[in-house]
């Protein structure tokens, strides 16, 4: 990986719709090389796929939440299984397994804060081998990948 690869990688991350043309003028390097770069990063697994960024308060899903959860070890759940289990949630969008005092990072998003809650009283807090959550709402996404 070079400098022209992490630019073409941030300019599809601008608009992983943009035409091989659009990147070739933007990054001023030609069409073939762009082709050829775009492939490698493909073929190498760098770029999995190409995506889209949803507008999430038109879809509804405007308030962003991250969880806290706490793993239950004494649950008798395996916490790799708990984790799946809250994948499946309606709502969750992402899940990780993180070090420290909290067990996973859940992120969240709902139609408001109730809604959130919902997910959290009703569904999470439901699952055999979470233990404890703790709850922060966004109220801004300064920076967000897709």
């Amino acid at each position: 990986m070079d400098e022209l690869d992490l630019k073409l990688i941030e300019e599809l991350k601008k608009n992983a719709r943009a035409s091989i043309s659009m990147l070739s003028n933007k990054l001023n390097v030609p069409r073939t090389t762009i082709h050829y770069r775009l492939m490698k990063l493909v073929k190498e697994g760098v770029i999995e796929s190409f995506t889209i960024r949803l507008n999430y308060k038109k879809l509804n899903r405007g308030t962003t939440a991250f969880i806290l959860a706490s793993y239950d070890p004494s649950s008798g759940a395996n916490q790799r299984d708990v984790a799946r289990s809250v994948v499946r949630l309606p709502g969750v969008s992402e899940v990780h397994i993180i070090s420290g005092e909290w067990d996973l990072l859940i992120k969240v998003r709902g139609r408001d804060v109730e809604e959130i809650g919902k997910i959290v009283v009703d569904r999470l807090r439901e699952i055999p081998g979470i233990r404890n959550t703790m709850t922060c709402v966004s109220f801004e996404a300064v920076k967000e990948e897709p």
